[in-house]
């Protein structure tokens, strides 16, 4: 398949994700689907494979700048390193559901911290983090998903 297109269907894939995670935070199944399907299966199975495929085809290192400069002018790996922003943020905005479901905030307070995750990543973890504390809700919990 060509990158472009897979880049553009996992980009819409998590948008379905976050919606369905926004729209219907409390339905039984959309944690499942946008940690389980979404996050594990699909997105974990092709970063694993782009990441498999496109390593021994590249130069660069994770140890520097300018080796991780080098290993994401690989398209392959540019791919798969999108992939996995798009896992892990989609994983945080589901324990952020999560998580203020059971510290009773309301989904209205958390719904910003979510739009934020999804696009800035730790930025949105962090405003999530700074409204718990805002409403002296305790900063950990003990399983959050259940």
């Amino acid at each position: 398949m060509e990158l472009s297109l897979l880049f553009k269907i996992v980009n819409n894939v998590a948008l379905a994700g976050w919606i369905l995670l926004i729209v219907f935070p409390n339905w039984k199944y959309t944690s499942w689907i946008t940690t389980g399907i979404l996050g594990t299966f699909l997105f974990g199975g092709l970063y694993s494979f782009l990441l498999i495929s496109g390593f021994g085809k590249t130069q660069g290192s994770f140890g520097s700048l300018e080796g991780v400069t080098l290993l994401f002018q690989n398209p392959t790996v540019l791919v798969a390193g999108w992939i996995h922003y798009l896992a892990f943020d989609l994983f945080v905005g589901t324990w952020e559901s999560a998580n203020a479901q059971k510290l009773g905030i309301s989904r209205w307070f958390v719904i910003p911290c979510q739009i934020a995750t999804f696009l800035f990543g730790p930025l949105g973890l962090l405003s999530y983090l700074l409204l718990r504390l805002i409403l002296k809700k305790p900063i950990l919990s003990d399983q959050p998903f259940g």
